[in-house]
């Protein structure tokens, strides 16, 4: 592993949770390769479900821009937080963010929590893994209207 290496990771970590923050998904976008390797935590088996259509696994640079303009349409902008600890976890072209999500789903006004681990990987100056683990469940019922 070289020092170098670690630098560009970090660096593009960095730029990545930036713009995520920011909440232009185009732009964030920009930091994914045009083929990578996109998973949440979700039984393969499943392809997501239609109130959290978000929460399904991609592949493609359009993939990750179609992932956070979905994000932003299903919930409420006004209560949207996501917290990174300050633990970023760098190991050459690997990255592991850990945090907290914090968001109020639109269809139902219910909010949730959810601590996080994103596995990243960058190559080139992109990121051509990203894995999110978390409890994709409770996002899911957060976003069930029958589930009261």
């Amino acid at each position: 592993m070289s020092t170098v290496t670690t630098v560009n990771t970090r660096g593009v970590v960095e730029e990545l949770l930036r713009r995520i923050g920011e909440g232009d998904p185009e732009r964030i976008a920009e930091l994914y390769a045009e083929q990578g390797d996109w998973k949440l935590d979700w039984p393969e088996a499943e392809h997501g479900r239609p109130a959290t259509p978000w929460i399904r696994h991609r592949s493609t640079r359009a993939d990750a821009a179609a992932h956070y303009r979905e994000l932003a349409e299903y919930h409420v902008p006004e209560d949207v937080a996501t917290e990174v600890e300050q633990r970023i976890l760098i190991d050459g072209d690997d990255a592991v963010v850990l945090g907290e999500i914090r968001q109020t789903a639109r269809p139902t006004g219910r909010a949730y929590r959810v601590r996080f681990a994103l596995h990243l990987t960058v190559e080139d100056g992109l990121v051509t893994r990203h894995h999110v683990y978390e409890d994709s469940l409770s996002v899911a019922q957060a976003f069930d209207a029958e589930d009261r």
